[in-house]
């Protein structure tokens, strides 16, 4: 029987890197990027990265360090999930926090290192096939925006090849241009989307939610804060099947009970508050179960492997941040779908822009 290799060292960066402007509903104007390279032994490695949108992503750097280093350092190569058990039962006296947002580099770089040992592509080594899923475009909308910007985005995102648009919304009577402009540009080629932010209160999130109900949407994005457990119950009684919510979440904990019951027909966990890919499976599997829709935060071309391991994983989100820190990004398809590629692993590595980008020592 062939031993399975041996993790011999894991390294890190943290990369501050400044956007070239206040980006998404949020007004982002910069990130900081935790990255993981797992070597073993025979030449094997994988690649991961996670982030802090907004910056002050030192401490989650740090603790997923400590983390990886105690569950992975020395050892041989082991299953992601079985990794990541370790990881919640070391987190039970510190919390999620930054210990889920570091380890979610390390989890991701794990996915590619065990992937690659299988000499598969990482959408294979989920247990999944590789397929197409529509991607929407979800750049260059921002609350107020002029009703002309909004309808030579739309244009331009239908000229892309996307198949929806996602609007960010203020919660108030100015979203009534913006929702007109882009329902009348969509016309019938596309779907229309919306997020709030977690920016509105119940009746504010009630209108927006009736308006875009009015225009045809599929769903409104956190109309509410994650931890407003009452007003989501409110708003499942109100408008069942239209909220969509999760980017907050930490771990299947304080998504499953979304999930279960009922207060969102769609789910959004993100790459790096989730905890990486592992707890990204572990809640589509969760979803699947409950007729939930998983439509992932940003990162087309990651989440398009979670996407070959369940049907209810239906839409990726085009949100271009991070994109320029990689390459081996798979290319949107004239039909506004993503594929995963064909290589072993995710496919990903750090790109000579990330490189040169401006490091704090860990």
């Amino acid at each position: 029987m062939t031993q399975t290799p041996k993790i011999e060292k894991l390294s890190w960066r943290l990369i501050e890197y400044p956007l070239p402007g206040t980006v998404g509903g949020s007004g982002v104007a910069k990130v900081d990027v935790i990255t993981c390279q797992i070597h073993a032994q025979g030449g094997l490695s994988g690649f991961g990265f996670s982030y802090a949108i907004g910056g002050r992503g030192y401490a989650s750097a740090v603790a997923g360090q400590a983390l990886a280093k105690e569950v992975l350092d020395g050892q041989a190569i082991p299953h992601p999930e079985t990794a990541w058990a370790k990881v919640r039962r070391l987190c039970n006296r510190t919390g999620m926090g930054p210990n889920y947002v570091g380890y979610a580099a390390a989890d991701v770089a794990l996915w590619d290192l065990y992937a690659k040992l299988l000499n598969l592509p990482l959408a294979m080594a989920m247990g999944g096939a590789a397929r197409a899923v529509p991607v929407y475009g979800s750049g260059g909308y921002k609350p107020g925006q002029p009703a002309e910007l909004v309808t030579e985005q739309v244009e331009q995102h239908l000229a892309q090849g996307f198949g929806a648009i996602k609007l960010r919304l203020a919660g108030n009577p100015s979203d009534q241009s913006i929702l007109r402009a882009a329902a009348d540009a969509l016309g019938a080629n596309g779907w229309l989307m919306a997020d709030l932010n977690e920016k509105t209160s119940l009746p504010q999130a009630r209108y927006v939610l009736d308006q875009v109900q009015a225009h045809g949407g599929l769903f409104v994005e956190e109309p509410l804060p994650s931890t407003d457990i009452a007003g989501y119950r409110a708003l499942r009684e109100s408008h069942g099947g239209m909220v969509a919510t999760g980017e907050h979440f930490q771990g299947i904990e304080q998504a499953r009970g979304f999930i279960s019951d009922g207060l969102c027909a769609t789910i959004q966990p993100d790459l790096a508050m989730i905890g990486g890919l592992t707890e990204s499976l572990r809640i589509l599997r969760v979803a699947e179960a409950f007729g939930c829709e998983l439509t992932p935060h940003f990162l087309p071309g990651l989440f398009v492997h979670l996407a070959a391991t369940s049907p209810a994983l239906t839409w990726l989100e085009d949100f271009p941040l991070l994109e320029p820190l990689f390459d081996g990004w798979p290319s949107l398809a004239a039909d506004g779908t993503l594929a995963p590629g064909d290589r072993p692993g995710h496919g990903l590595s750090l790109s000579e822009f990330g490189i040169e980008l401006e490091t704090r020592n860990l």
